[in-house]
């Protein structure tokens, strides 16, 4: 396993490089879940800081509102903490809500680059109160995390697998911060703060993601943001740090490293 760093509260550090990158993970995710996506980066050019929310990971026990707002004056006070001016934002699933929020409440410029990882845009994922109920139920019910996980993986993954990821995510998350961050990414659209903004950004989406597709991020991501760009990661779902964390890694790396 690749050895991560632990941090005071809310996440894991690995690496100990110039540039400077903070990772914030999905719904079903935590800091420490990114073992395998580490194991494909260089220590020496980059530090990582995979960010956990409170009620989730390391920070399962820090109450809270609960919204991304709250989430990036945490993400930007650990940035001041660990001495850092200018970094840049990765973010998987929700935690494309994350990155936006932390962009809009840095300082400008503050932000180098941004990478979208089957990432919910600034629009929300418009859900009605159904299908937030549906999501919702999978808080306590492992059976829906596992039918959710199964689901946006294209119903390709081994069960045992889908399993274990249900489990692992559901110690790791309290039911009131996976509730409260839904109906956040789940409702709230705040796309018309971001359009036009000039951060350069990565896309990538999964080619077996069945939800957030290529003409979802070009109606979204990439009508908003004029710098942006977007690939495909092949053999993937919903999960690429789990389903190709090398493929990915790979990616993640060389956009992050252009200058």
């Amino acid at each position: 396993m690749t050895q991560t760093t632990q941090l005071p509260q809310f996440g894991h550090a690995f690496g100990h490089g110039p540039r400077k990158v903070m990772v914030f993970g999905g719904a079903f995710g935590h800091g420490g879940d990114w073992d395998a996506f580490c194991a494909g980066l260089d220590p020496a050019i980059a530090t990582w800081v995979f960010f956990d929310y409170r009620g989730y990971g390391r920070a399962r026990d820090t109450e809270g509102g609960y919204t991304f707002e709250e989430a990036a004056g945490d993400a930007l006070q650990l940035a001041e903490a660990l001495g850092w001016g200018r970094f840049s934002l990765v973010g998987h699933s929700m935690g494309g809500v994350a990155i936006q929020r932390v962009l809009l409440a840095a300082a400008p410029g503050r932000i180098e680059r941004m990478v979208a990882i089957t990432a919910v845009p600034a629009c929300s994922s418009r859900m009605d109160e159904q299908r937030l109920a549906m999501f919702d139920k999978a808080a306590t019910d492992l059976a829906q995390r596992q039918f959710i996980l199964d689901f946006s993986t294209g119903r390709r993954l081994p069960a045992a697998w889908l399993r274990r990821q249900a489990l692992a995510s559901n110690a790791s998350t309290a039911p009131q911060a996976f509730s409260g961050y839904l109906r956040d990414w789940g409702t709230v659209d705040f796309s018309e703060r971001v359009a036009g903004n000039p951060v350069p950004l990565k896309v990538l989406i999964g080619a077996h993601d069945p939800t957030l597709t290529r003409e979802l991020m070009e109606r979204s991501w990439l009508a908003w943001y004029p710098n942006a760009s977007l690939d495909v990661l092949e053999g993937s779902g919903h999960y690429p740090m789990h389903e190709v964390p090398l493929a990915l890694a790979a990616a993640v790396g060389r956009f992050l490293q252009q200058s």
